[in-house]
């Protein structure tokens, strides 16, 4: 799995964003394990105290449980997953808009051109 940091922005919030990527698209589907903190460090080249942060910040979002023996898993809950899926197509449809009134357009007008648009 390809990890996509940029040095714009805060690693930790990178993560967390891809980690709920990965949740919500299935790569690390409901009630699956996570592979440690260690490999998943160094499949994402950051310091495991940085990814430890990360899973913190997923598990305080519903979205990983800690099994104390056996590590982290992903919730079972498909509601909690979906409310995760949903919050994050609303923001980028949220910075969609506002791109497109920067550019002049209506909502009306972005309306028309996504219907126009070809889905790929």
């Amino acid at each position: 799995m390809a990890w996509n940091l940029q040095s714009d922005r805060p690693i930790y919030a990178q993560l967390v964003e891809q980690l709920r990527r990965m949740i919500v698209t299935g790569v690390y589907p409901a009630g699956s394990r996570l592979p440690a903190v260690r490999e998943l460090a160094v499949e994402a080249a950051v310091n495991p105290n940085t990814m430890q942060r990360a899973l913190v910040r997923l598990e305080e979002e519903g979205l990983l449980y800690t099994q104390r023996t056996s590590g982290r898993y992903v919730t079972e809950d498909h509601e909690k997953i979906m409310e995760a899926k949903e919050a994050m197509a609303s923001e980028l449809i949220g910075c969609f808009i506002d791109e497109m009134m920067r550019l002049g357009y209506t909502r009306e007008q972005t309306i028309q051109l996504l219907e126009k648009k070809e889905v790929k």
